[in-house]
Parts: structure tokens; sequence; C-alpha cells
């Protein structure tokens, strides 16, 4: 009987993926936060069945990590049998308690510094029955990042949920529309267009991604952003950050797009770069020093972007895989790729979007992504965990700050019975001590603000700042007339 128990366990034992093995290092702890604002009491039994019917189904979240295991002594993960009420934590709240939002705040800031019991799936889920300005209750998600990369993670969370409007239907997300070139073009000349644009695109993919990959070399070396406020300070990933979010209109952030010819993505990123203008210049104002003066003349910074590369299953095969049981395409699989943010105040707001356009413009046009991934593996296996880590390390610690924009669903949905009013993910553990994360969901957009405090002590000021840029952007854009209506 013994034997055939090590035989079931040898099939069920999975070894780690390169990029979960770099999330599991000690130095690189990385864990999700998705915070569920709910428009209905929480109810707990529902949830924990929901859960006891779909996510518990996914091999993830129901293996545990063993380390040296395996071929080579190398970290495993093995199915085991889940319980999901011991994943399931619901605290004692006093229903007259004197300041619910703040009680929020400072329970998700306390889970960032608590760390997830390895005898057990990396997961947790955290019910709260606290009524505050945006929801009635709260279902707070906790997950090891190295169970998935944030893509694969909010498809599966929205393979769990369902339509309001139909109960039995799965949320639709937009899908992005590709554009093709001019359609006016037919015969020889067709081709000789298409020859054309195809050589004028090669040259250019390869000018952009060898000049992108040399500058991620002279970062890994030497290249470091600009001593701002914003710059994380040594073992910022240890302190406890704050979780802040402000929900905007989705219908304004289209107004613009629609006005500019961008995509939201565009705005999203030139509302970014006009709020942190706006929150460094009160800074500046207030740490009037001759070394900030001079930094704010010469500012350098930049996100380090984690890329996405592996084809997204899509929601409806999730879903099908935890209903069944059957097998999906799953794990880490990501690149990243140097972002730069142009900061400074504009006399025109609109420029800010322009500059941001023309950034992810050229972005778009480099191989950057799947270089920095391969040069990642190639030195893992080379020269070993550490040493990969050491340069993940390099490049975030160069940097200034995290940056993703998710797509959510298009309508409101429920998670097991919970319509929900809003979803704000984010990430925490890495030695950034600014995360700005956007997820679309129905009509809104939700602004993540992921805050290391002893560097950035008003993450709330910055959320305003970041809605107050939009305001600003859509009043020059209305103010002009370039907003043309939809039919």
């Amino acid at each position: 009987m013994s034997e055939e128990k090590k035989m079931e366990k040898e099939i069920v034992e999975e070894p780690l993926s390169p990029c979960s093995r770099l999330f599991n290092s000690p130095d690189f702890n990385c864990a999700i936060i998705v915070t569920m604002g709910c428009r209905v009491k929480a109810n707990t039994p529902a949830i924990i069945d929901g859960l006891t019917h779909t996510l518990v189904n996914h091999p993830r979240f129901s293996s545990i990590l063993e380390m040296n295991t395996g071929k080579k002594g190398k970290q495993s993960w093995v199915r085991t049998k889940v319980r999901v009420e011991d994943h399931v934590i619901v605290p004692d709240i006093d229903p007259e308690i004197e300041n619910p939002d703040l009680y929020l705040e400072d329970y998700i800031s306390k889970l960032t510094v608590s760390p997830l019991d390895l005898s057990k799936p990396l997961w947790e889920i955290h019910i709260l029955n606290l009524k505050t300005s945006n929801a009635e209750s709260y279902a707070i998600l906790k997950i090891h990042h190295s169970l998935g990369d944030g893509m694969s993670l909010m498809s599966l969370f929205l393979a769990c949920t369902r339509k309001t409007s139909d109960p039995e239907a799965l949320p639709t997300v937009a899908v992005q529309k590709k554009r093709f070139g001019p359609s006016c073009y037919s015969g020889f000349f067709n081709k000789i267009w298409w020859l054309f644009v195809g050589l004028w695109f090669i040259l250019r993919l390869v000018f952009n991604t060898f000049v992108d990959v040399l500058m991620f070399a002279l970062t890994i070396c030497f290249l470091r952003d600009t001593e701002t406020p914003l710059l994380a300070k040594p073992g910022s990933e240890l302190n406890a950050k704050r979780f802040v979010h402000r929900i905007i209109s989705f219908d304004d952030v289209k107004l613009v797009k629609n006005a500019m010819k961008m995509t939201v993505n565009d705005v999203l990123l030139g509302v970014t770069q006009a709020g942190l203008s706006r929150y460094l210049s009160r800074r500046y104002d207030q740490e009037a020093t001759p070394k900030l003066k001079e930094s704010m003349r010469r500012t350098r910074i930049r996100s380090a972007i984690m890329i996405n590369l592996r084809p997204n299953a899509g929601i409806e095969a999730l879903a099908d895989m935890m209903a069944k049981k059957s097998k999906c395409r799953w794990g880490n699989l990501f690149g990243y790729i140097l972002l730069p943010f142009s900061v400074g105040l504009e006399t025109d707001p609109l420029e800010h979007l322009r500059r941001a356009k023309a950034t992810v413009d050229r972005k778009k046009h480099s191989l950057e992504a799947v270089f920095s991934m391969a040069f990642f593996k190639l030195i893992l296996k080379v020269l070993g965990l550490k040493a990969s880590v050491v340069l993940v390390r390099k490049v975030i610690h160069s940097t200034t700050l995290s940056f993703s924009n998710v797509v959510g669903p298009k309508e409101e949905i429920t998670f097991h019975g919970h319509p929900l009013s809003y979803i704000a993910p984010s990430v925490f553990g890495h030695p950034h001590a600014l995360t700005l994360h956007f997820q679309s969901y129905a009509n809104k957009i939700i602004i993540s603000v992921t805050a290391d405090p002893t560097v950035i002590p008003d993450p709330h000021k910055m959320c305003d700042d970041f809605v107050e840029s939009l305001k600003i952007i859509k009043s020059s854009v209305l103010e002009r007339g370039l907003y043309e209506i939809e039919v």
C-alpha cells in the first residue's frame, strides 16, 4: 500500500517553473491581493461551498510546495487534499467601529507582513462583514505569486464568477481588436505596399530591440533612476504596505480615448504621468532642498513591467477545467520591459497623453520582454537561482515603480452569490516603494496604489492627483471640442 501511495505522489508531483522558483526565493517573496467589495453582507458558507466547486479544483490551488524534492533536489508542487475552511479567515469586527475605511486599510496592510502557511496550498481568503463607503462587506483573496502570473490569476478569478444579470453565464471580457493596414490598395500595388511595410517593420523592430536590450544591460550594470521621493530605500520590500484606491468613470476614459484616437492604456499611462507630476511637484515644494531641485530638472523615472508571454487560456477554458477537472496550460512565463515615464508639469495637459502614446507605440515594436525572459532563464540554468534573483532585484532596485493595467469584465459580476461593487488587485513583496494598478470593471476603473509609507507617507493624496489629472485632461478635451459623440 505504501508503494502505491508513493507512485501516486510521483504522478501528481510537478517541478516549479523557473519563474515560480524566482517568486519562491526568500529574497523575492511576492504575493497578490485581490480586494473584492461586495454589495451585500458576506455569506461565509456560500463562499466556502463555491470555492469547493471551483478554485480548489485547480491544480495550483490544491498543491503544496515541497522543498528539495524531485530530481536534483528541485522544488515541486505536490497535490494534496484541501479543506477549504482552513483557507477561509473571518475576523471578529466591532459593528460600531468608528472608521471602517481605515480599518480595512490597516487590515490589508497587516496581510503584507504575515507569511502564507507553507504546509497548505499558498492561498487564503479573508471575509470581512464590514460596511465602508464603497461596499457592504469584503472578500480579500491573498495568493502567492508563484501560483501564476497576474493575467492568468485574474482570468482564473473571473472564471469563478458569473454575470449579475445571468447567474449561469461567465463574464464578458473585452478583446483588443487588431488593426491592419490600408485596404484601399489592391493587386500589384497592394503587394508592393505590404513589402515596404514589412521591411520597415522588421528594421524598426530590430533597432528598437537593440536599444532596449542595451538599456536593460546598462541598468543591470550601473544605470539607476533619479533619486526622487518615489524611489525605494533598501529593505523596502520587507515593510508593511498601504493599499488605497479610487474609483473613476470608465466613460470619462473612453471619452478621452476617442477624442485623442488612442487606446485605453495610452490614456491611463498619460493620466499616471500627469498625476505623478502633480504629486512630485508638491513633494518638491515641501522638501525643497538643492538635491531635490536638481533631480527635478533631470528626472529619470522608469517602471519595470512584467509582460505575460504565455497565451491566455481564457476564462471559458479555466471554468471548464475547474468544472471537469481537465487540464489547461498554466504557469508563470513573463519577461520584463523598462517603461520610461515622462514627468514634469505641462502647460498643455494633453501633452501627457501624446508622450505616453509615443512611448507605448515604440515599446510595442520591440522584443525586449522576450530577450529579458530568455536572458534570465539562461542565467538561472547556468549560474543558478541565486544569480538570477540578484539580477532581477538589481533591475527592480534600479527602477522607481511597478505599473500594470488589466482588463476586467464588461458587466457587473457576482462572486459565489455576492454582487461585486468593485475589484482592486495589487501585488507586494518586490523591492519597489510604489505599485500602480488599473483595473476595469463594468463602467468603472479602479486605481490601486500600493505604497511603502516610509517612502510615500500620503498615498491618498497621490490617488487624488490621478483623479484630478483625469478631470483636467477631460476638461481640456471638451473645451477644445475634440470629443465626438459615438453613434
